[in-house]
């Protein structure tokens, strides 16, 4: 009996890991594995019945009532908006002009697209979808090899994950409890960091091999007439929505949660400059928003109880304790997080990552002590934005990159599921390179959200 009590926080995890991979919704094995067990530890007096009465409470206090929580349901609002008023389309193929002249035009308007879609909304299936059907299409017209013209809209449309405002920071500040805007902050520099690293990639790839990037011909002087006034509309909408949004919570005039209301109040503006904004609209929008929430609240909310009953029949001291005996260093226990964590991200996208691995990994990042290379006070910021890059792959890497099956979905035809796979394997290795560098240089990470906050 002794040894079953011992091993019960290893019998729950195995549980959890066998759970997942058994393709049933992952809401159902985080819930029923959670019953199982608490009542398996009320039998062996691990667990009290009282126990179990709080954890009503316990969800209801830490989801329900999250104050923090409300910006996600904004952002998601606000996202949709952008996409049915079709103001992102406008900037798309306003920027597809203005890059025509330069190698690889259409596949970095695309990358630019994404990295203004990212830090205006943060919604990655939209996103991806939305960048395949107004995108791709000419770019394989005009000649862009399938591999690269595909791997140039999935790695843009995935750049939300990252660039805050995204959804995922905001869940990941608050399974961390950390200052939500300092983590928008520390995350805006390594997004804009890889938006960058994949537009170097795909100028050396248009001028190296112009055969995957065929130079475009010139505009003609009906395209070039009310160019720069069709431009400056384009530019200035989106720009004033990030502005807004990005531009209060670095200027502390707001939190992440009071911007997120003004950046949804934003895109319906925005939208009813430019005429586009009805009843139907707004009920397609608010329709989306609900159904995109209610199935990240669900798997939020069994995830809560799961690492309730974890932590009451000693999770995390076995975890601990686990990375303890391993006797690899702090070094080495991180280098083992982000391997776990990216090997995860074959199978799994972010929301089950995030909710389910980071209650478990972050009392072993509270022990490490890395000196000089990064502060104890930034550690976790630090490592949550790390976490955030390596999660980012997940959306990309077969068999289960959910990215790979929007862009399929909205492609049909056009590409082929193998071209698709062999066009994302230079992005995601971008991505990891990328992730060492941060890692190299924590500056990257901490100096914004330190000289700002």
């Amino acid at each position: 009996m002794e040894f079953l009590i011992e091993v019960l926080p290893a019998l729950m995890f195995g549980s959890l890991v066998l759970g997942l991979f058994s393709g049933l919704p992952v809401a159902v094995v985080l819930g029923g594995i959670t019953v199982v067990f608490s009542i398996i530890a009320i039998s062996l007096g691990e667990m009290r019945l009282v126990q179990i009465s709080l954890l009503p409470n316990r969800i209801f206090g830490g989801s329900i009532e999250n104050q923090v929580l409300i910006a996600a349901p904004l952002f998601i609002f606000m996202g949709v908006v952008l996409e049915k008023s079709r103001i992102a389309e406008d900037l798309l193929l306003t920027l597809q002009k203005l890059l025509r002249g330069v190698p690889g035009g259409l596949a970095l308007a695309v990358t630019a697209m994404g990295t203004i879609l990212a830090a205006a909304t943060g919604i990655i299936g939209a996103s991806v979808v939305m960048l395949t059907v107004m995108a791709l299409p000419t770019m394989l017209k005009r000649g862009y090899s399938a591999e690269l013209a595909s791997g140039a809209v999935v790695s843009a449309g995935t750049l939300g994950i990252l660039i805050p405002p995204s959804v995922m920071l905001v869940f990941m500040g608050d399974i961390l409890t950390i200052n939500l805007a300092k983590l928008f902050i520390a995350a805006l520099v390594p997004g804009l960091v890889l938006a960058v690293v994949y537009m170097i990639y795909i100028v050396i790839t248009a001028t190296m091999n112009p055969s995957k990037a065929p130079p475009l011909p010139p505009l003609t002087n009906a395209e070039r007439k009310g160019l720069w006034r069709e431009a400056s509309l384009s530019f200035a909408l989106p720009f004033v929505l990030i502005t807004a949004v990005l531009g209060s919570i670095l200027g502390g005039i707001a939190t992440p949660t009071e911007a997120a209301a003004v950046g949804a109040f934003g895109a319906l503006l925005l939208g009813c400059i430019r005429k586009r904004v009805s009843l139907a609209m707004l009920g397609e929008a608010m329709d989306g928003s609900v159904r995109t929430l209610a199935m990240l609240f669900f798997i939020f909310i069994t995830a809560t109880g799961f690492a309730y009953v974890f932590r009451i029949i000693g999770g995390e001291h076995f975890i601990v304790e686990t990375a303890r005996s391993l006797d690899m260093g702090d070094w080495g226990i991180l280098a083992m997080l982000m391997l776990m964590i990216f090997a995860l991200g074959f199978f799994f996208d972010w929301i089950e990552i995030t909710l389910i691995m980071l209650p478990i990994v972050a009392p072993i990042v509270g022990l490490m002590d890395l000196g000089d290379h990064v502060a104890k006070e930034d550690l976790i910021y630090w490592f949550a934005v790390l976490m955030a890059v390596n999660l980012q792959t997940s959306f990309l890497t077969p068999p289960f990159g959910f990215a790979l099956f929007f862009l399929k979905g909205a492609a049909g035809d056009l590409v082929t599921i193998k071209q698709i796979y062999r066009g994302i394997i230079p992005f995601v290795l971008l991505q990891i390179i990328v992730l060492a560098l941060i890692t190299w240089q924590p500056w990257l990470v901490l100096w914004l959200p330190n000289a700002v906050l």
